[in-house]
């Protein structure tokens, strides 16, 4: 059997961990995942504490598996989330968009274990010195929100391994077996996968939103809003209107007004292909099929090991 200290930190078979993606990533998926010995982890973005607390009791009856909580620091309400997670004896957490030390120390005193999702090695040494137990470096690549410095996963995840002592996990561009061997061959310890994962049948995702991910191509991605927080969108109507918005040298007031609230919701829960926001990674392009979460994982694990054992041409 496989191990390393990934798989040792999380007690989990595979280094191969779902990102928790707003929308997205509910109980069922997360379940699933950790079932098939994975980790999985429930998206808190996009839940008020009750429905948290919901889906981390229903995850929990699901799976006697571990499994985690991913927060995204720049929402309101962390601190309720916060409560609800460590009420409900929830063993990880995976932290992102925001300051490290707002709530590792909090976290790491009640016994659960940390990971903070990091743009740059700078990052990756702060998260380190809070007392993170790992970090995710996630790249350019990644759909969602990501990092103002546009470092791709290729060249953030060498110089991240380099600089702190901690287990790093890859994440950006990731959803194929061959990819994860890549990102470990240069220093990864495990991968975060989220748009592969969108594209599950256990995702909580809109059917509408699934195909329009399945139905992508190349260069059908783009990172935008980055006066306001850089999120990686499907092309769609109302990417259009923020690349007008943006061209026009809309205020960032203005470009909040267009956005409004709820525009992921409309887009990714909702179904609202046109208008809605489609957050999800370039890697979209290569990805051709909804797929039972175990047998993504399945997958992934036999194709590293394919490409592990294939001589180099």
């Amino acid at each position: 059997m496989f191990s390393n200290r990934i798989t040792q930190l999380f007690n989990i078979e595979y280094p191969i961990i779902q990102a928790g993606m707003v929308w997205t990533s509910g109980w069922r998926l997360a379940s699933a995942v950790s079932n098939a010995g994975a980790l999985g982890i429930i998206g808190a973005g996009s839940m008020e504490p009750q429905l948290l607390d919901e889906h981390i009791k229903k995850c929990k009856a699901a799976t006697n598996k571990p499994f985690g909580v991913n927060v995204p620091l720049l929402y309101a309400g962390v601190e309720k989330q916060m409560e609800v997670i460590v009420s409900n004896g929830v063993e990880i957490v995976i932290t992102s968009a925001g300051n490290p030390a707002s709530f590792t120390p909090f976290l790491k005193q009640q016994g659960i274990k940390v990971m903070h999702v990091v743009s740059s090695s700078r990052f990756a040494k702060k998260a380190e010195s809070c007392g993170c137990d790992a970090v995710v470096a996630e790249g350019f690549e990644a759909g969602g929100h990501n990092g103002r410095e546009e470092t791709t996963t290729m060249v953030l995840l060498p110089l991240v391994c380099e600089s702190v002592q901690i287990p790093v996990i890859a994440a950006g561009g990731i959803a194929t077996g061959r990819q994860m061997l890549a990102a470990m061959v240069l220093g990864a310890e495990g991968v975060q996968m989220g748009s592969r994962f969108a594209v599950s049948m256990e995702a909580s995702s809109h059917p509408d939103f699934k195909n329009a991910i399945i139905n992508s191509h190349e260069g059908d991605t783009m990172l935008t809003l980055k006066e306001i927080t850089p999120v990686r969108l499907i092309k769609n109507d109302f990417y259009s209107e923020i690349i007008a918005a943006e061209k026009n040298r809309a205020t960032v007031d203005e470009l909040k007004a267009l956005l409004g609230k709820g525009r992921a919701k409309r887009g990714m829960f909702g179904g609202d292909i046109k208008n809605g926001e489609l957050e999800i990674g370039q890697v979209s392009a290569l990805i051709r099929k909804i797929m039972p979460a175990e047998e993504i994982i399945k997958h992934t694990w036999l194709e590293f090991n394919e490409a592990l054992e294939k001589p180099l041409k």
